[in-house]
C-alpha cells in the first residue's frame, strides 16, 4: 500500500510507481469516482486518437504507389481496426 500526503492546499502528488501502475504518462488525465462508503476509485482516462497520430501512418506501406481515395479509406479502416477503434 502506498501512503500519500495531502498538502495545506488540499493537493496530493502521486508517486511515479503509482502512475506507472495505472499506465498514466505526463500530460494525461485521471478520473476519480467517489464511492458511497467513503472510498474512491482512481483510473486512467483512455486517450482517444488524434489527427496528429495519423500523420505518416502510411509511410513505407505504399512502395511509392499513389493511392486512390478508396485505397486510403481502406487503409484507415484497417489501421482503426488494428488499433481497436470503435470499442465501447
Amino acid at each position: 500500500m502506498t501512503t500519500l500526503t495531502v498538502t495545506a492546499r488540499g493537493q496530493v502528488t502521486f508517486r511515479k510507481e503509482v502512475l506507472q501502475h495505472l499506465g498514466i504518462k505526463p500530460g494525461e488525465k485521471i478520473e476519480l469516482d467517489l464511492l458511497p462508503d467513503g472510498r474512491a476509485e482512481l483510473k486512467a482516462i483512455q486517450q482517444k486518437g488524434s489527427l496528429r497520430n495519423l500523420a505518416g501512418f502510411l509511410k513505407g506501406k505504399t512502395n511509392g504507389k499513389v493511392l486512390t481515395i478508396e485505397e486510403i479509406d481502406a487503409a484507415i479502416a484497417d489501421a482503426n481496426a488494428a488499433a481497436g477503434a470503435g470499442r465501447t
